[in-house]
């Protein structure tokens, strides 16, 4: 992969005449060329995926400042150069020994490594590479430090130039179009660049590190969602691969995808066979009852016309399936009506199906939902059968629902103007990176799932478990349905659990069933009724001319009530 990555220096621009001997010159260096510790470097900084940038561009793409090689050449980013260039001055004079062209040098050795980071083919030369990772690596370490300030350490003030980007408590406007714009995928720049920078700086290893994770902490206080942990994982800067796997790795807990096992049929067969009773053997003859039944029945199924196709929709009309499933239990235990439970309840179990299908195809505003959310009740719902939401200082897998005191636990979330993009790069970035189950993305379906309007979020609001710094509730709710977008789906088992618990208590409520047999047998079947009811009222109609005509005492031998 990295090796690879080298040839596009050497590739031809646009315009430009294709010199096959420097072609081969540089394929023949690039081979030749090995990379540090000789270990390929993993792709770390990608492009967004389409699906999702096709939702928001704006929240995915910078807005002020370029960091790294993907937007450093768009015109609107040329107004922050001054000051990048201003940064670039001032760590000069922080460098202990050398000077910034040597720190240019260093970075120039290591262009195989930097091209390995990006997704994206960079159609830059080395040295232009070079010199772009060391001036944006010193704009990011000055925007940084006002963190490493409020954690107690000062490597600098800031300068008069930046005061009106930068302030320490992070009110102003551009601070914080600066801090959405750091945070992005596409634009992330390899931390190995930064700790560089740094040893010039620091007389150690060790005290530029400490310095780095100081920063770390303090940005990761200011621009997570999830402010009210009790304890933070202690991460390790050099096993990360830039800003937003640092604070990926900082909220996300580690989880492990769980392999799915399928049983083998036969082994199904086996047991189901081992497990009969000395009785169930004996009573195997109706087996070839209820086979010479299936073989009629499928038979009469495929027959769709004339009297059978009328025959079929009687019996698979609502009011004739309540009819057959309120006494089933019942009749189902007789030995003729035993043999002929299986093929009916199939059928009737078929035709739900299909309905269903149907009824989604045509638009029912009660379709299941779709693959980008998640089928679960929302928080106005799930209030009304008593279910409570609790607030919890942990991070993401302290989510669960607790079935004996009907509590879902969901982690505090602080929400600001900085959120929705922080929430979405590393959506973003957990969808390209992530070979196991994508934990925070799940995170998000859930909200979005239980979050519909802004009642709901005014609920969850008034249990601590949203703190919403935005204008109003409508916002948050707006923020949560418009993350729906996804990949791929996933499965996260502590997740899933809490999903498949709730559903399951909601599902239980003698309010929801009633509620769900009333809509599907007595609303579900107006049309019928309506037929039935205009068939009587022609009956007593015809009843009504016939009696007007003849006499009906004499025909239905009724005798006259002498008054």
């Amino acid at each position: 992969m990295s090796s690879s990555v080298q040839t596009q220096s050497s590739m031809p621009k646009l315009g430009e005449i294709f010199d096959e001997v420097q072609w081969v010159i540089q394929i023949r260096r690039t081979l030749e060329e090995e990379l540090e510790d000789e270990t390929e470097v993993p792709v770390s900084i990608f492009s967004v995926p389409k699906v999702l940038m096709s939702s928001d561009p704006d929240l995915y793409t910078p807005q002020q400042v370029a960091i790294g090689p993907y937007h450093h050449w768009r015109p609107e980013m040329y107004e922050m150069e001054r000051y990048k260039l201003a940064a670039a001055k001032r760590s000069q004079k922080q460098f202990q020994r050398i000077k910034f062209q040597n720190l240019v040098e260093q970075l120039v050795k290591l262009e195989p490594r930097v091209r390995a980071c990006y997704h994206k083919y960079l159609d830059v030369n080395g040295e232009t590479l070079a010199w772009m990772m060391a001036i944006d690596a010193s704009f990011l370490l000055e925007f940084l430090q006002v963190y490493a300030i409020k954690e107690g350490k000062m490597l600098s003030r800031v300068s008069t130039r930046m005061s009106h980007l930068v302030d320490y408590a992070g009110r102003k406007s551009a601070h914080n179009a600066i801090l959405r714009d750091i945070i992005m995928l596409e634009n992330q720049i390899p931390f190995f660049i930064v700790r560089k920078m740094l040893e010039f700086q620091f007389a150690s290893l060790d005290e530029a590190n400490d310095m780095l994770l100081a920063m770390l902490m303090g940005f990761y206080k200011e621009v997570s969602p999830f402010k009210l942990m009790e304890t933070l994982p202690k991460i390790q800067v050099s096993v990360c691969a830039h800003l937003l796997d640092f604070l990926y790795d900082t909220i996300v807990p580690k989880v492990e995808e769980q392999p799915e096992i399928f049983e083998e049929e036969g082994n199904g067969e086996d047991k189901k066979e081992k497990g009969k009773s000395p009785s169930a053997s004996s009573s195997s003859g109706t087996n070839y009852i209820k086979q010479l039944w299936d073989v009629i029945w499928n038979f009469l199924s495929k027959l769709n016309k004339g009297p059978i196709q009328m025959l079929k929709r009687l019996l698979l009309s609502n009011p004739v399936k309540v009819l057959f499933k309120l006494p089933w239990t019942i009749l189902s235990k007789l030995p003729f009506f035993s043999v002929l439970a299986r093929p009916l309840e199939s059928l009737f179990s078929s035709q739900e199906k299909e309905d269903g299908k149907s009824e989604n195809e045509n638009g029912n505003p009660h379709k299941p939902p779709s693959v980008e959310e998640i089928a679960i009740p929302s928080v106005s719902d799930l209030s009304d059968v008593g279910v409570r939401f609790v607030a919890t200082n942990g991070n993401l897998s302290c989510i669960g629902f607790d079935t004996k005191t009907a509590t879902l636990t969901l982690p505090a979330i602080s929400l600001d103007v900085n959120s929705e993009v922080f929430m979405r790069n590393l959506v973003a970035y957990e969808s390209s990176n992530a070979s196991g189950p994508l934990v925070f993305t799940r995170y998000t379906e859930l909200m979005n799932g239980i979050i519909d309007s802004d009642e709901d979020v005014k609920l969850l609001r008034e249990r601590g478990v949203i703190l919403n710094r935005l204008k109003s509730d409508e916002e948050v709710a707006k923020l949560w349905n418009g993350m729906s977008k996804s990949i791929r789906l996933t499965k996260v088992p502590f997740l899933d659990k809490a999903i498949e618990d709730v559903n399951k208590y909601y599902n239980g409520r003698w309010k929801v069933k009633l509620g769900k047999f009333m809509k599907q047998y007595v609303y579900g079947s107006w049309q019928f009724l309506a037929l039935l009811a205009a068939i009587a009222l022609l009956l007593l109609m015809t009843l009504q001319a016939v009696c007007s005509v003849y006499s009906c005492s004499r025909i239905f031998h009724i005798k006259a009530i002498s008054t």
